[in-house]
């Protein structure tokens, strides 16, 4: 089973990091108003980046480090 580590934009702007085994149904939640309570008021979230892993643990990890990041940092990893 893969797992992912990615990083959604937004609707204000703002970037946020998680990490999933279905990437695919994750951000749907999300843009169903279903997913962290910090994307709730910033629906709708676009998929910028993403990473894919062979464990769990990887995932976490490299989501871990996504959330250290800076705004300005996740934007340059993105673009």
């Amino acid at each position: 089973m893969k797992h992912y580590a990615y990083i959604v934009e937004c609707a204000d702007g703002t970037y946020y990091c998680g990490y999933t085994n279905d990437l695919e149904k994750r951000i749907e939640t999300h843009n169903r108003g279903k997913g962290a309570k910090y994307t709730k008021p910033r629906l709708p979230v676009v998929l910028v980046y993403y990473e894919e892993f062979d464990s769990k643990e990887e995932a976490m990890s490299r989501e871990w480090h996504l959330k250290q990041l800076s705004h300005a940092q996740k934007k340059a990893l993105i673009k």
